[in-house]
């Protein structure tokens, strides 16, 4: 395949995100999935210290701290005394016995969260992929990559650890060969000159190894995908691809590394200015899934089982309007249709603002929280764009975490009303809270809920898809119709952030 028509496929597979960026959207909720464990593991741990006392005693102590907390910028030095006394206060209000299952048991739920992790990213990649080759050849790409997770996710596991395996080897190996002729070295010259040297080509042969490797482990995901192969066979015609067609190989490397680059630059140029969320949503909805395609439609081309999709008629201006159009449309369908399902996420997010608003009581008047504080030195069009990043980002991973059984959207609205009622009670001036809160609150709470209820929704649609009660096809649809209410919740966010950065802020000063 030509270069220019892989591109051109690249470009058309992405004008048709619906039927795309679900999986995507799946892949970078994976983080709000696999932190189920550890909420759980603190949840033990906060019950554990509240039946054994120690939460009494640790605030006791603290208690007997002389003062409040100090100003972090305005007294940092005072502050890091006091936040050291606090943290001698909490370490002796734990007794041995509750210290050690405390760490335990965060210690095994974290390590239970890293190997979900691993396991859910292998079924998202599979998914992806099997997609974007769908895509490709103008297959529908829900129902390919609902297919793909269950083909092709232990071929992708397998590649995940043969590449981590191969790294170590590959260390191990020249590191001891670089040590043995520097021994070598020192008993028969009796000097240690020549392992400066030896260091030096074994630091260049390892890296070298290293670029093989992940080339080679860059297109063996795809191949497993096209040739539907497992993940010894994939590496091998992996391999050949990049031997026989070096220039196309070589292509995708310069992208992925113009791509790696400008988005580190761009993160760290609106890191300064408090809006590098943004990056990481355009790197999820645009930049990740594009080069996917690329590398499918390059190996995919080079094995003839590519056929480029057809040119999409509508210009981008009006396909970006009637997208829209179609979100809000969408959301409002949705909300229509699941009544109850929004009223559990409603009582649910009451009833944990008000549960955070408790356990906070033990900590009134000894650590505080100020909204004025918080946004003091704003700058409103930076600000905007990160809230609206950073909201939508937590819409879209709270409602497809959702698709593990609503399990972890229903931690994340809980988790969210216990933090928001603790700020709450912690806030020295709650009527400057609230007016702050309210003109964009109107639009940012409900989305919010909405994006819940979503979640809970796809967690049924799972059950039923896991069980057998509706098609593949009945699932991809539900996964392409919830992408488009996430559009619409996103609509609502972007007004949310916008009120939030260029008036929430400041139209109440005059009155306090």
């Amino acid at each position: 395949m030509k270069l220019s028509t892989a591109v051109s496929a690249v470009g058309r597979s992405l004008r048709k995100p619906g039927d795309l960026l679900p999986f995507y959207i799946l892949g970078g909720a994976i983080p709000a999935i696999a932190r189920v464990f550890p909420f759980l593991g603190i949840l033990a741990v906060w019950i554990l210290l509240w039946a054994t006392g120690t939460i009494a005693a640790i605030r006791t102590e603290i208690e007997n701290i002389e003062g409040t907390a100090p100003n972090p910028e305005q007294n940092p030095e005072a502050f890091a005394e006091w936040m050291n006394e606090v943290w001698i206060a909490i370490e002796s209000g734990f007794t041995p016995l509750v210290g050690v299952v405390s760490g335990l048991t965060l210690l095994v739920t974290v390590l239970l969260m890293i190997v979900f992790s691993i396991g859910l990213y292998a079924v998202a990649s599979a998914g992806q992929l099997a997609t974007c080759y769908a895509r490709l050849r103008t297959e529908r790409g829900m129902v390919a990559g609902i297919a793909g997770t269950r083909r092709f996710w232990l071929s992708m596991l397998g590649l995940y650890v043969l590449e981590v395996v191969l790294w170590i080897l590959v260390t191990l190996f020249l590191a001891g060969g670089a040590g043995l002729v520097a021994m070598m070295s020192i008993v028969v010259l009796d000097s240690a000159l020549l392992a400066i040297p030896v260091a030096l080509i074994g630091a260049l042969v390892w890296f070298g190894a290293i670029i093989a490797i992940r080339a080679v482990f860059t297109f063996a995901p795809v191949a497993v995908v096209v040739d539907d192969t497992t993940a010894f066979g994939s590496l091998s015609n992996a391999a050949g691809f990049i031997r026989s067609a070096p220039v196309e190989a070589i292509f995708y490397f310069i992208i992925a590394l113009i791509a790696s680059i400008g988005f580190v630059s761009v993160i760290s140029v609106l890191s300064v200015v408090g809006s590098g969320s943004v990056v990481t949503l355009v790197t999820l909805l645009l930049v990740t899934p594009a080069l996917d395609l690329l590398k499918t439609a390059l190996y995919g081309g080079y094995r003839g089982q590519i056929a480029s999709p057809a040119p999409i008629e509508s210009s981008f201006r009006s396909q970006f309007t009637g997208g829209i159009r179609r979100g809000l449309a969408s959301l409002s369908g949705f909300v229509r249709a699941t009544p109850g399902t929004h009223a559990f996420i409603l009582i649910l997010g009451v009833g944990t603002f008000v549960a955070g608003w408790m356990a906070a009581a033990p900590f009134e008047g000894i650590l505080d929280a100020a909204i004025s504080e918080r946004i003091e030195g704003i700058m409103p069009p930076t600000a905007a764009l990160e809230f609206f990043g950073n909201n939508w980002m937590v819409a879209l991973t709270t409602a497809f975490s959702g698709l593990a059984f609503a399990i972890p959207a229903i931690f994340g609205i809980a988790f969210n009303g216990v933090f928001l009622g603790a700020t709450a009670r912690l806030e020295v001036e709650p009527l400057e809270l609230l007016a702050f809160v309210i003109p964009h609150g109107i639009f940012e709470i409900p989305a919010i809920i909405f994006a819940g209820a979503l979640g809970v929704h796809l967690g049924v649609v799972f059950w039923k898809a896991s069980t057998g009660s509706i098609t593949r096809e009945a699932f991809a649809d539900e996964l392409e119709r919830a992408f488009w209410v996430l559009i619409g919740i996103g609509v609502l966010l972007a007004i949310a952030g916008f009120v939030e950065g260029f008036i929430s802020p400041f139209y109440y000063r005059p009155f306090f």
